[in-house]
């Protein structure tokens, strides 16, 4: 398989045990990994757009996931092929970059690879059409920047926003309740904000979930909610104008850190141990009492007696809670963390107006509200749902829902959806393709026709026919020269995405087409591909 020859023409092996790997080369290798790239994007394409069906995977395990998320599909799928994880990995940074469109970029990418295919079959050098890909990929990108509208929005004027949310939404299981929760979102999204720098922090948006209710009782809560009970049921259940003192610190006696015996041969003996430690929790409470604190959260557990004796001194407490939510907590109230009980003082206290403890329905489940903190710029989305699936996949939309948002407020410019844009984007690729000269001219030609793949899908996933709906829309664009001219998939009676008000972020789509073209030339440089061999 590889042999070569030293000066004295005695044949020798490149590669180690040759025999137990095996060898694609040339144009089958790129037939191989375009087979493989086409497949991914054939699983992804079926759950395009606001009629894309879901899919369901089982984990090892036995957990079910039911999404039309694409980086969460092609996430859980257990990909083997190695070109099949490039995809896996365009959707995953697609999804940590924009949060939304990441089916899209999978069918992009798998409708260019399709393209690539029939022209490597007439023999052009795959190298030519990846520099093809790439000039046409420029051409989108301008073309893109041009076709955009900036809009304006403030803390009075959230509707474009949420109609963009409401888009995004609309592709997914919640879509019966989008108007409510593109609000929600838009809402938290503004609520952390900073406008003036353009910047959004999403890890002060908790999202919690909890079984039970009804999609519609999903609510924005200005403050930290904690899936945690007062640690005594005799605690008092809701307190006003809380100082909460934040814990990392055990409420139990110090213990020495070298290995240590105590022989307790008579009763007094015992006694004595036991006031020392009764004395070490008292001082304990004492201190969180003389600083004023009227809550105690406290990372770590304590045993029944100091519980009691919180309880005895009125001095309500929660144990075992994250240190996530800790940060969280301590940002929201503008406490701190304290680590020592030495360290604790009144400034270092967390301020809240309203510390309330709720149960829901007629289960014992509880969860403690922080509300009317000091610092309001920690905030959490509450979803209630029929099933556990039904919340997971709910939080996966508010995700995207949230980035959507942020990325608005990054970037004001919007162009239409519902595949107007890759459309006009793909008159104009076809268009600049005649000023090339030479052979990339086909592959801006190929790159235009790759980009009516997302607007065909969309289509044909909402039961229209597929090439009739495609061209009728395509003449309309160029007949009226109206670049929001898309496919009608929600049957509403009009082309025009404006009147449908279906927006989608500029930076998100131009991230899809540089992404999927930066793929797509990767795999088609890959000529030569050794791998083990299956035994």
């Amino acid at each position: 398989m590889a042999l070569a020859f030293d000066d004295y023409g005695r044949p020798f092996i490149i590669l180690r045990e040759q025999e137990q790997k095996s060898r694609l080369k040339g144009l089958d290798a790129q037939k191989s990994n375009i087979a493989a790239g086409k497949a991914i994007a054939r699983i992804l394409r079926t759950s395009l757009g606001p009629k894309g069906m879901d899919k369901i995977m089982q984990s090892p395990d036995g957990d079910i996931t039911i999404t039309n998320d694409g980086a969460t599909i092609l996430q859980m799928m257990d990909v083997d092929n190695q070109i099949a994880k490039l995809m896996v990995e365009l959707s995953q940074s697609q999804d940590y970059e924009i949060g939304d469109g990441t089916t899209g970029v999978v069918v992009m990418a798998g409708a260019l690879l399709e393209q690539a295919e029939k022209l490597l079959e007439r023999g052009i050098h795959p190298v030519r059409v990846a520099e093809g890909y790439e000039m046409a990929s420029k051409v989108a990108v301008e073309h893109l920047e041009h076709i955009s509208h900036k809009f304006t929005f403030g803390a009075n004027n959230i509707e474009p926003l949420v109609q963009t949310c409401m888009t995004t939404l609309s592709s997914k299981i919640v879509n019966r309740c989008k108007r409510s929760l593109a609000e929600i979102a838009v809402k938290a999204v503004l609520a952390v904000a900073d406008l003036e720098r353009k910047d959004v922090n999403l890890d002060l948006i908790k999202i919690e979930g909890k079984v039970g209710g009804k999609l519609e009782d999903t609510e924005l809560i200005y403050g930290i909610i904690i899936d945690k009970d007062m640690s005594h049921p005799q605690m008092p259940k809701q307190i006003q104008d809380a100082h909460i003192a934040i814990l990392t610190c055990p409420f139990e006696p110090p213990k020495p850190k070298t290995k240590h015996k105590v022989d307790i041969d008579t009763v007094e003996k015992f006694e004595t141990l036991r006031l020392q430690e009764k004395k070490y929790f008292d001082d304990m409470v004492q201190k969180c009492k003389d600083v004023g604190a009227t809550l105690v959260i406290c990372q770590w557990g304590f045993d029944d007696e100091a519980n009691h004796l919180l309880m005895n001194r009125n001095l309500p407490a929660v144990r075992w809670v994250g240190g996530v939510e800790l940060e969280l907590i301590a940002i929201a109230t503008g406490g701190r963390i304290v680590p020592r009980f030495q360290e604790l003082t009144t400034e270092k206290l967390g301020k809240a107006g309203l510390v309330r403890e709720k149960s829901f329905g007629t289960t014992k489940d509880r969860m403690l509200y922080i509300e009317q903190c000091a610092n309001s710029r920690a905030v959490t989305i509450f979803i209630r749902g029929g099933n556990k699936m039904m919340i997971e996949e709910t939080k996966r939309s508010i995700h995207d829902a949230l980035c959507v948002a942020r990325n608005l407020i990054r970037n004001n410019s919007i162009v239409y959806g519902g595949g107007s844009a890759e459309i006009s984007c793909s008159v104009a690729v076809e268009a600049a393709a005649d000023k090339y000269p030479g052979v990339e001219q086909y592959a801006i030609r190929a790159f235009a026709d790759a980009l009516d793949a997302v607007p065909m899908a969309l289509a044909e996933n909402s039961g229209l026919q597929p090439i009739e709906t495609l061209t009728a829309v395509k003449s309309q664009q160029i007949k009226e020269n109206n670049p929001c001219c898309g496919i009608d998939c929600n049957d509403v009676g009009t082309n025009d995405m404006r009147e449908q008000n279906v927006f989608e972020t500029l930076i998100g789509k131009q991230q899809q087409l540089l992404l999927a073209t930066q793929v797509v030339k990767m795999i088609l440089k890959i000529d030569d591909v050794i791998s083990p061999s299956e035994y």
